[in-house]
């Protein structure tokens, strides 16, 4: 066991580790985190996303013990405060059906939004292209991410940055 030290939505937490215990499994059954979900073990299928240092990557093909300092968002984190323009988005169109991919899709939409604030319709779409939902509700996805990133041109900028 080794000891590493994460900023996991915006705590500091340090957690004993195995060499071999993927950050999947540390953060879904040692630290209580239910959003990032096992679907295929390999990295395909994006259920397992989430935000390390800003960026989307699948949790379920880092091991715990690599994330030593560094800060690690899931979705709980990023609805800390109340849900986000996104997600209210997502909501109001009935987006998702069974939501099983729900999380790694918000987290994958969010990051490409903070990176890319007015993404073009194929950059969505490479941008999500890791994550397969399974009720096949891809159009809808596009759509709202596209629709969040207009939304959002359209508002003055001190206004982008709260949380409406």
């Amino acid at each position: 066991m080794k000891d590493i030290s994460i900023c996991l939505n915006g705590e500091v937490r340090q957690i004993a580790v195995a060499p071999n215990e993927t950050l999947l499994d540390v953060l879904r059954n040692r630290l209580g985190i239910k959003t990032p979900k096992e679907g295929c073990g390999r990295g395909d299928c994006g259920a397992c996303t989430i935000l390390l240092d800003g960026k989307a990557v699948r949790s379920c093909l880092i091991l715990a013990i690599e994330v030593h300092g560094q800060s690690i968002t899931t979705l709980e984190g990023v609805g800390a405060n109340g849900l986000t323009a996104l997600q209210k988005a997502f909501v109001k169109n009935n987006v998702f059906q069974c939501g099983f991919c729900a999380s790694g899709v918000i987290l994958a939409a969010s990051a490409l939004l903070a990176e890319n604030p007015q993404p073009t319709e194929s950059e969505v779409r490479e941008a999500l292209a890791g994550n397969l939902c399974r009720c096949t509700g891809y159009e809808p996805i596009v759509e709202t991410v596209l629709a969040v990133a207009k939304q959002a041109a359209r508002q003055p900028a001190a206004s982008r940055r709260t949380r409406s």
